[in-house]
């Protein structure tokens, strides 16, 4: 798959249903050895601004779910390494950020109260579709993730 397919199949799967953050995941995971069903299960708490308390946006998570991956480091004691993650996650932040407007969800959505909301997940509808610009932030996160490798 090219990175254009991968973005396109990130916007994809949120058409179908998955939250913001497997979106992007799992657009990617069979790069780092995982299958679609292991990346939407390891994201699955991230949507809607994790655990849909519209706090930071679920597709930049994904997108920092694919930084660990990439970049994380599995030494407890790799202070570099780290580091040089932790770089990373707040470069493709900055440009989530610089693209967006925000990293907040609550932002993203335009909602002047952070009030508690709900697990319950809103029905995907088209109305939910029009009124939401999530799927613009998966292409985006999806988008900024395909293109790391030009921009590095």
């Amino acid at each position: 798959m090219d990175s254009e397919q991968r973005v396109s199949r990130a916007v994809e799967l949120f058409k179908m249903g998955y939250n913001c953050a497997q979106s992007v995941a799992a657009a990617f995971a069979d790069e780092y050895g995982y299958t679609e069903e292991q990346a939407l299960k390891m994201s699955a708490s991230f949507g809607g601004g994790i655990g849909r308390m519209r706090e930071t946006c679920g597709a930049a998570c994904g997108m920092f779910i694919l930084a660990g991956l990439e970049t994380g480091c599995a030494d407890a004691s790799d202070r570099e390494g780290k580091a040089a993650n932790y770089a990373f996650v707040q470069q493709l932040a900055e440009e989530f950020r610089r693209e967006n407007g925000s990293l907040i969800c609550a932002e993203l959505l335009g909602l002047r109260e952070r009030k508690p909301q709900t697990p319950q997940p809103d029905e995907r509808t088209a109305v939910y579709y029009e009124k939401r610009p999530c799927a613009k932030m998966v292409e985006s996160a999806a988008r900024i993730w395909a293109n790391r490798k030009k921009n590095a």
